[in-house]
């Protein structure tokens, strides 16, 4: 498949087998993407606010910033309003079942209400995220997000991690998964997981910081009020 910004020599950074983020960004400067990126936030009924709404912040104020910022936006099964697990009400703007979708470059997976059960059993839900994952440069899970990766088997032969609480769970699920604990997120190749909750924010971060580099990414965490430092963020770099 033709790519649609360049991203090939970032990505090439990520297969160097690099095991520190540090050790990223001393390579030299981002090559900054040359079209705006397209971020799909994948929504389904019972989404959890913080595994949604932190990454989708850090990302959207890529556009204040020098490059060609991110265009977020939300898909869902349908149009319909869906409710968050702590009642927000959000109104998708495509529907993967109806639309014709635009293109997308990075494909974010947040954990929801359902993520270890039912949402595991829905088809239409996995077909979605298999099929999206074959063209995406990036993806990113949040929480127990991992467990929908793993079922449309995008974490095969990758390292991940998951929610805390739910390690257990997810290495009974999915026994053939290198899952690590005690981390806030994990990069294999172009694949993003990560713990979730207000650990949300970091993977975003990174993932800004090694598209845009380091001045936008402290502009967005400083705007945010974060306190940025991917050097002091426990997180494991990957590849193979």
């Amino acid at each position: 498949m033709k790519c649609t910004f360049t991203w090939c020599l970032v990505f090439g950074l990520a297969m160097m087998g690099c095991k520190q983020s540090q050790d990223f960004i001393a390579m030299g400067p981002p090559v900054l993407p040359s079209a705006q990126l397209n971020v799909a936030f994948l929504a389904v009924e019972g989404v959890y606010n913080s595994e949604l709404i932190a990454p989708m912040d850090v990302m959207h104020h890529t556009v204040f910033h020098p490059g060609n910022g991110m265009k977020v936006f939300i898909v869902a099964p349908s149009r319909d309003t869906l409710t968050t697990f702590e009642g927000l009400k959000i109104i998708p703007d495509y529907s993967f079942l109806r639309d014709s979708l635009p293109r997308i470059d990075v494909l974010v997976v947040p954990s929801a209400q359902n993520s270890m059960d039912s949402d595991l059993e829905n088809t239409d839900l996995i077909e979605f995220v298999r099929r999206t994952t074959r063209s995406a440069s990036y993806i990113m899970s949040l929480c127990d997000g991992a467990f929908v990766l793993a079922k449309a088997g995008v974490l095969d032969a990758h390292e991940c991690t998951t929610f805390p609480g739910d390690i257990a769970r997810f290495k009974e699920i999915f026994p053939q998964l290198v899952v690590h604990e005690g981390v806030s997120f994990v990069h294999d190749r172009k694949v993003i997981t990560s713990a979730g909750g207000a650990k949300s924010y970091d993977p975003a971060l990174y993932l800004v910081e090694l598209l845009y580099g380091k001045e936008t990414a402290d502009g967005i965490a400083r705007g945010l009020v974060i306190d940025w430092q991917v050097a002091n963020v426990k997180r494991v770099i990957t590849s193979r």
